[in-house]
């Protein structure tokens, strides 16, 4: 008989035994499913947040003076504008160790408590933010929750913070201006919920978009949002990543980045419009139901749209953006076709809109306004549903219709540089009226007649004829689908 020695190293030799022969096996142990969250539903949404159109602002270069009275002093403009959910990019102070630039990133944040004292005082914020909502506009911060400043007042914690296998704290991904956090400490968890709520509490903030939010653990949100709504039920959260499982409990909105990046392929004559309808079906596919995406051309993040893709077709990706379900979001200096760039390195200097450059090109703030007009006006822009329309030349054209109980919005643009006929299968033409951005110089009282007719489109519909880069918006109340659907019986078409 072994002694109880011997038996027990007997034991471990056999268990060290079998785990290498369970490594070694070719046989896998059956995995758990992928979560399927195509089956599952997203966070209802507010009509203001379906209803909205976000305005992206970089403090700093907003405005000559940078600051938060630059904006104050402009909010008459941006509700004339159309725009109703004002984001201002990260309000914190900046850091200074191993800043990158002459200024720094406003996402390396020194304290989350803090302004930046370049953009003003509290008192400053919440003058801005009273400002806003007497105009009824709502404001969101942007909180950048996934790492910090080198300098950050946190570093006085050291579990606060990711580390490497020698114990020296880390960076993401190739940021070398700031430090990781660690959300497996729970004081940090803690920490940076209380934060959020501060900021809803004191400021009366509206909601928060949120950096690479897929870097920071799910169940932090899904948390975080419960305990906000106990202050403030009615804030909407905006998620800059793509991430389904973000929308189950946590966020409105995220960003559509597959989209966008099918877009700028298609633009730069790298792609098929028919890429956008498969890249937005194979989101539909993929997300859970009732998500709402922010569809977007520009933002700090790229290089502007009217550089990429010039300056016709940066209008097209914006008639695509406005027209599409979702959000659409304005990025400052859209509006005016502004070309200062704001993504790394411009990020980290102080380089201002140049707000002049309207008089250059004035089709640009005609544009912005008649197509916000537009969205304000149309219940199918806003929150209809989609139906993707086929069409004769898909490798260039894109048509769908946008429907609500009450209208119908049919939507054709030529995602190309050369002019496109084509036709549109099975559309009941009669009844629709082009509500198309007319963004040309208004016609003086007197012009003539054949400069009026000039100016007027005339309606061929299931014919489309299309100027390079160019788009139609045909608008059909429901009475008129009624009778374009009895005309179509009494010709005897199904």
């Amino acid at each position: 008989m072994m002694n109880p020695k011997t038996l027990s190293e007997a034991k471990l030799i056999f268990l060290l035994a079998l785990a290498l022969m369970i490594a070694s096996s070719p046989v896998t142990i059956a995995q758990q499913p992928a979560r399927d969250f195509s089956k599952e539903s997203a966070r209802p949404a507010r009509d203001w947040v379906r209803d909205a159109v976000v305005y992206e602002i970089y403090p700093r270069a907003f405005s000559q003076q940078g600051n938060f009275a630059g904006i104050t002093a402009r909010l008459d403009q941006l509700k004339e504008l159309g725009v109703t959910v004002l984001w201002l990019m990260p309000i914190h102070p900046i850091g200074y160790e191993k800043k990158k630039g002459s200024i720094g990133s406003p996402y390396a944040v020194r304290d989350y408590y803090g302004i930046n004292p370049a953009y003003g005082t509290k008192r400053d914020l919440k003058r801005l933010i009273a400002a806003a909502h007497r105009r009824g506009l709502k404001v969101i911060i942007d909180i950048v929750a996934n790492h910090t400043s080198w300098d950050n007042v946190l570093m006085r914690n050291p579990t606060f913070y990711v580390r490497d296998a020698r114990g020296r704290i880390t960076y993401p991904h190739d940021w070398s201006d700031v430090a990781e956090l660690n959300y497996e400490d729970p004081k940090l968890r803690r920490y940076m919920t209380d934060m959020l709520k501060y900021w809803i509490r004191e400021f009366d903030l509206d909601g928060f978009r949120c950096d690479v939010a897929a870097e920071v653990p799910t169940d932090f949100w899904d948390n975080a949002r419960a305990e906000l709504e106990k202050i403030k039920p009615d804030i909407m959260m905006l998620a800059e990543a793509h991430e389904p499982a973000l929308q189950v409990k946590a966020f409105e909105l995220d960003y559509s980045w597959p989209l966008h990046a099918a877009l700028t392929k298609v633009l730069q004559g790298h792609g098929k419009a028919s890429d956008l309808r498969l890249e937005w079906e194979k989101e539909l596919s993929q997300w859970p139901g009732g998500s709402l995406h922010m569809r977007f051309s520009d933002n700090h993040d790229e290089r502007r749209a009217i550089a990429r893709f010039g300056e016709p077709a940066a209008l097209t990706a914006s008639a695509f953006v406005f027209t599409l379900d979702g959000v659409p979001l304005l990025y400052n200096g859209m509006e005016v076709g502004d070309t200062t760039e704001s993504g790394a390195p411009a990020l980290f200097e102080k380089l201002p809109v140049f707000w002049p450059i309207a008089q250059r090109r004035p089709e640009f703030p005609r544009f912005y306004k008649q197509i916000m007009e537009l969205r304000h006006s149309s219940t199918a822009l806003r929150r209809g549903s989609l139906k993707w329309l086929k069409n004769s030349d898909e490798s260039r054209l894109v048509t769908f219709m946008r429907r609500s109980p009450e209208e119908e919005m049919l939507i054709a643009i030529n995602f190309s540089s050369l002019p496109v006929s084509a036709t549109l299968e099975d559309i009941a033409a009669p009844g629709f009226t082009d509500v198309t951005p007319d963004i040309g110089p208004p016609l003086p009282p007197d012009a003539a007649v054949p400069e009026r007719k000039a100016r007027d489109r005339s309606i061929t519909l299931p014919t489309l004829t299309l100027e390079a880069w160019g788009y139609r918006i045909y608008r059909r109340s429901s009475q008129g689908r009624q009778d374009a659907g009895g005309r179509r019986q009494a010709a005897g078409v199904g």
